[in-house]
């Protein structure tokens, strides 16, 4: 074999390397924010698994406010029985999962708003408190694993499309990802009266 021939093999191999490496990165990566999106599903469920707690507390203090209970439920339901498919992650899909679980929230607070008022002596049961704590927790929980989704998402977005790194993406077929977004809601301020009650 000439001497050419032997250059070119070893530029050829190393190029085939760089590739490789490439695309491992970019495995590694995507992988990464799967598990994120895990994390995220997690803590979602952790909220929903406190739904049943919050329907608990709902129907001890009135057998017969079954409306607030049997929405909460409702509401509970329909947000686990909705995931996030990875094979057919976009922004659609993310938007729709968010609103669900805002949803949720959303039945949950007012539900309660609605027996706290007919049952003043609720606010004070240490069972709702500790609720309300739980509650709370599980919202910082669910922030902070959209938080390290959108970071995770984001190093591989920026991966994903550096040069020369996107030419081996586009031959991998690897797809940027979308982030979590807050809700078209969060941009108005609560209204503060509406939290005390």
């Amino acid at each position: 074999m000439r001497k050419g021939g032997i250059i070119l093999l070893v530029l050829v191999g190393l190029l085939v390397l760089w590739g490789v490496r490439i695309y491992n990165n970019l495995v590694t990566k995507q992988e990464t924010v799967e598990q994120a999106v895990g994390d995220v599903q997690a803590a979602y469920q952790k909220r929903a698994d406190q739904i049943p707690n919050v329907a608990a507390t709902a129907k001890q203090y009135s057998d017969y406010e079954s409306e607030a209970y049997t929405n909460i439920v409702e509401a509970r339901a329909k947000a686990t029985a909705t995931t996030i498919d990875m094979s057919k992650l976009d922004e659609q899909q993310l938007a729709n999962y968010q609103k669900i679980q805002d949803e949720l929230m959303s039945t949950m607070r007012a539900n309660l708003n609605v027996i706290v008022e007919r049952y003043p002596d609720l606010k004070a049961n240490t069972l709702y408190l500790n609720l309300q704590e739980s509650i709370e927790s599980c919202e910082n929980l669910i922030a902070n694993a959209r938080r390290a989704f959108n970071d995770k998402a984001k190093d591989y977005n920026q991966y994903l499309r550096r040069f020369p790194n996107n030419i081996v993406a586009g031959i991998g077929n690897f797809e940027k990802m979308p982030y979590f977004q807050a809700s078209e809601d969060a941009q108005n301020a609560p209204d503060v009266n509406e939290l005390f009650k």
